[in-house]
């Protein structure tokens, strides 16, 4: 090829050459600058010019012999109406895809449920009013989940997995299995809320397991003797008689329910109740947002009968909680409220949350008064926002009559007042 710069031309301008773009023959050029000399290969398609580069010289690994042979490669899809330089683009781009692929294959293989059970728990942590939670769901997930599935990509997850978990213990232990269920289920939606896995979630219930596994309550009903079914809630014509039999009982646990009673309360809000939330004056409980189900702060007017419950546990005051563990000084146990309802022979038929249920049902069918008061009392989210925007105003007033109408109605059996303690 005529004009053509032989290799020894090519030395003597890379060792003494000016700075520039050297012609070195058939399209081929060194771009000099200082130190660096660079291999280019300059063409025409569609009468467009272009460029490209054939990497840095090397009098080993990239000499003139190699960049004219990558030339002749080049001139070859020229003729064919390719332009190298949008080829080169498009493979850039397809071997970034490649490895793109490739790196959310690596990171689908990483994102085992274990991990991201563990994420799962730390983002739902914030939002959840009793700090046991937490470590109920490890304990949960690491007993019967992590032996089965903690290993595997929550990717690979199948519904064989997850019954393979539930069916050992759904019929013994309904409770639990369905919590492990649920907690499953959080776990693959944020899996697939973060594209680490794709299809529907195989511990949903709807369109799943419902097809497989009888309902957890009608298992957990089906096991009760008959006469023991549908009793979480004590009915409220028996609650009078309860209170007198709970009068009597001693200790924090049963001062806790009377009060928890009294003001349809959530476990937690008796519990971890201090002595800060009460204004005894003033006859107000104000419940912190951070302590209430629904991040919203809870007020409530309290009756005759529940600041007596809180004056009589004043006089007894060990720690900043109302119904402290004596022992620890910190707040009660869980096992406060239902070692009561278990030593007063009623474990299976009543629960504790179920007085909500109690207080509801009283006030819908011998009260004429409106659903929405005792939705409030419940701390139940109202839909109708004109009406909530009423629970520091006039409803408090109402709200305060009906605690001390139900108040009134749960201390009396017949005409025979219950007087209550003067002592824990």
């Amino acid at each position: 090829m005529a004009g053509n710069k032989t290799a020894k031309e090519l030395d003597k301008i890379v060792r003494v050459g000016e700075d520039k773009l050297h012609s070195l023959g058939g399209g081929l050029y060194l771009k000099k600058d200082g130190d660096a000399n660079l291999f280019i290969f300059r063409y025409q398609v569609d009468k467009k010019a272009n460029k490209i580069s054939l990497r840095a010289f090397d009098g080993t690994h990239n000499t003139l012999a190699h960049a004219r042979t990558r030339v002749l490669e080049l001139k070859s899809k020229v003729k064919q109406g390719i332009d190298p330089k949008e080829e080169e683009q498009l493979e850039l781009l397809e071997k970034e895809k490649r490895l793109k692929t490739l790196g959310k294959a690596k990171e689908q293989q990483e994102a085992t449920f274990k991990k991201l059970a563990y994420e799962t728990i730390q983002y739902l942590e914030h939002e959840w009013t009793n700090h046991k939670t937490a470590k109920q769901w490890e304990s949960s997930l690491k007993a019967y989940a992590f032996p089965v599935i903690g290993h595997l990509p929550v990717s690979d997850i199948e519904r064989k997995h997850v019954l393979q978990i539930l069916e050992p213990i759904w019929f013994d232990k309904t409770e639990t299995a369905d919590r492990v269920r649920r907690r499953i289920e959080a776990v693959l939606r944020r899996a697939i809320s973060d594209g680490l896995r794709a299809g529907d979630n195989p511990a949903a219930w709807r369109g799943s397991l419902e097809h497989r596994l009888p309902s957890a309550e009608k298992t957990k009903n089906k096991r009760k003797p008959e006469e023991e079914r549908h009793h979480e809630a004590l009915p409220y014509a028996e609650l009078p008689a309860f209170m007198v039999e709970l009068s009597k009982m001693d200790g924090m646990g049963a001062r806790a329910l009377e009060l928890l009673i009294l003001n349809a309360n959530r476990t937690d809000e008796v519990l971890e109740a201090t002595w800060d939330e009460f204004d005894l004056g003033a006859g107000i409980w104000e419940i912190p947002a951070k302590r209430m189900k629904g991040k919203v702060r809870h007020t409530i007017p309290l009756s005759e009968q529940s600041l007596r419950i809180l004056r009589v546990a004043s006089e007894h005051q060990v720690s900043e909680y109302v119904f402290p563990n004596t022992s620890n000084g910190k707040s009660l146990s869980q096992a406060g409220m239902s070692s009561v309802i278990k030593r007063m022979g009623r474990a299976g038929q009543i629960t504790v949350h179920g007085f909500r249920s109690t207080f509801r049902d009283y006030i819908a069918e011998k009260t004429e008064l409106d659903g929405s008061i005792a939705e409030h009392a419940l701390a139940h989210k109202l839909k109708d926002k004109s009406v909530a925007a009423y629970q520091r105003g006039a409803m408090m007033d109402k709200r305060r009559l009906m605690m001390q109408r139900y108040a009134n109605y749960a201390y009396q059996t017949g005409e025979r007042v219950v007087q209550l303690r003067t002592s824990i």
